[in-house]
């Protein structure tokens, strides 16, 4: 009995802790966006208008599979150049200094904000940018690109630029944990380099990339200032969308839009969760 109380008064401050900062803002937004607005005031009136007008609008709709989009194309993007880079580092690079040195050159883009990275990409993509100069220059275009910058393009550009980093890491934390007799005992009973990677480092590497997949999928889709700016205000995601209410104090209609957005994620992470037990990774 002492040492049950003793557990729970040690784990009382944290619990303290997530209840003031995670559990309540979450509580007083979902009853917040079932509050009626108008232009002027917010009634604190329990009703369904919010969501009534969120799943009827078109627009809504749209933004959110525009949100989907940009999630998938980015997670396989960084998905294919976080893997190579992990496998790189863990099974291409023998000497641990070196493995470090090189994973800490990945990590100097962090030492800047993520703004500064992000419309660093503006000036080069732009119509008289690097990119469509050199382009020109080499005689492969006549005429600038217009869909390098302000598009779709630019916006997956900088959100690969952004969240690669986040699959690399879990990836490659889980490939260092890899037994490498494992390897050479598939080498040994015959089985060349494509099948021991499908059948040997990509099973045993899944929880590293379920990780990687919940960081780069919830990071992109709660996003928006990306798209702001490297769409030129052109694009929308649902992040755009709550940014929009809460300009326009809309208060109650942000916090509806907030909700669904966190109940989809929830359901995301929860269908990706079935695919592996990251327990064992954590």
């Amino acid at each position: 009995m002492g040492r049950n109380l003793l557990g729970w008064l040690q784990a009382a401050p944290l619990t303290l802790v997530l209840l003031a900062f995670l559990v309540a803002p979450i509580v007083m937004i979902v009853i917040v966006s079932f509050w009626r607005a108008t232009e002027f005031s917010i009634i604190p009136d329990f009703s369904f208008e919010n969501y009534e007008f969120l799943f009827g609008s078109s627009v809504t709709w749209r933004v959110f599979l525009a949100t989907f989009k940009y999630a998938l194309i980015t997670w396989a993007f960084t998905l294919s150049i976080g893997f190579t880079v992990a496998y790189f580092l863990a099974f291409h690079v023998r000497s641990q200094t070196m493995q470090i040195a090189l994973f800490l050159l990945c990590t100097i883009p962090f030492w800047t904000s993520n703004i500064i990275r992000m419309i660093s990409w503006i000036p080069f993509l732009g119509r008289n940018g690097i990119a469509n100069q050199t382009l020109q220059d080499w005689g492969l275009i006549d005429q600038p690109l217009e869909w390098l910058l302000y598009s779709d393009f630019s916006v997956i550009l900088a959100f690969v630029h952004l969240y690669t980093l986040f699959m690399v890491v879990p990836i490659f934390n889980t490939m260092m944990r890899i037994d490498k007799s494992l390897i050479e005992a598939a080498y040994d009973n015959g089985a060349s380099g494509f099948q021991t990677l499908l059948h040997v480092i990509i099973p045993l590497t899944k929880p590293g990339i379920m990780i990687g997949t919940i960081f780069v999928v919830t990071l992109v889709m709660g996003d928006f200032i990306t798209v702001r700016f490297m769409s030129g205000s052109q694009k929308a995601n649902v992040g755009r969308l709550i940014s929009n209410d809460i300009a326009l104090l809309q208060y109650p209609s942000a916090a509806a839009t907030a909700v669904v957005l966190l109940c989809t994620v929830l359901i995301v992470i929860g269908i990706l969760l079935r695919f592996v037990n990251i327990r064992k990774e954590l």
